[in-house]
């Protein structure tokens, strides 16, 4: 376990390897589990303010649940807001893609210019999940292994990408550039020598 700041971080973000493999999971975190994606209490405002600008973007269906029952609920079970679910358990924002593939309606709008809200970023950060103990006051951060991801890690393995790098955009969007320079840092004094190259692009010899 490394600690940056108030952060924990579990050895197996920067130990593990991921890329998502799309093409073989066919986006199944957006319509497999038994809850939304988690929202934080400052994104719940957001998705009030975006979600009547992604009316081109969603199933027409999706979009009346919207409309009748808000873009979020509160989930007892996890003790956490999440985005609305449709009856058959994908998120509400999901979409296809012309090869049937799920991905997020927010972020398709997003990158059409038409909101500056990209995605929740548990999904941004996913398979990192953060868990927060505010009376603690500390954050950790965990690897969240589902077997739907097994192409991800071995295609991660493939490209040596540590789950760390994956999701470095993420990382930096949630917690900021110094914190991810501080990881990296922390990373390749762990692991320098042996582990030194992983995620570098390779070159011809």
């Amino acid at each position: 376990m490394l600690m940056i700041d108030d952060i924990l971080i579990s050895d197996e973000l920067l130990e593990s390897y991921f890329v998502c493999k799309l093409d073989a999971c066919k986006g199944a975190c957006c319509y497999e589990g038994d809850f939304g994606a988690p929202l934080s209490k400052d994104e719940l405002p957001v998705l009030t303010s975006v979600w009547k600008n992604l009316k081109n973007y969603l199933d027409p269906a999706a979009y009346e649940i919207i409309q009748k029952s808000g873009p979020y609920k509160f989930y007892r079970e996890m003790q956490s807001w999440g985005t609305q679910l449709r009856p058959d358990g994908s998120c509400v924002f999901m979409i296809r893609d012309e090869k049937g593939i799920a991905k997020c309606g927010i972020e398709q709008a997003w990158k059409d210019g038409k909101t500056d809200f990209q995605k929740p970023i548990s999904c941004h950060l996913y398979p990192v999940r953060v868990n927060e103990n505010p009376k603690r006051g500390f954050t950790a951060l965990n690897y969240d292994t589902w077997d739907i991801c097994k192409a991800a890690c071995r295609f991660g393995e493939e490209n040596k990408m540590p789950l760390f790098r994956f999701v470095k955009s993420a990382l930096i969007r949630r917690f900021g550039e110094e914190f991810y320079n501080q990881l990296e840092a922390a990373y390749e004094e762990k692991y320098s020598g042996l582990k030194a190259d992983i995620g570098r692009p390779k070159t011809e010899g």
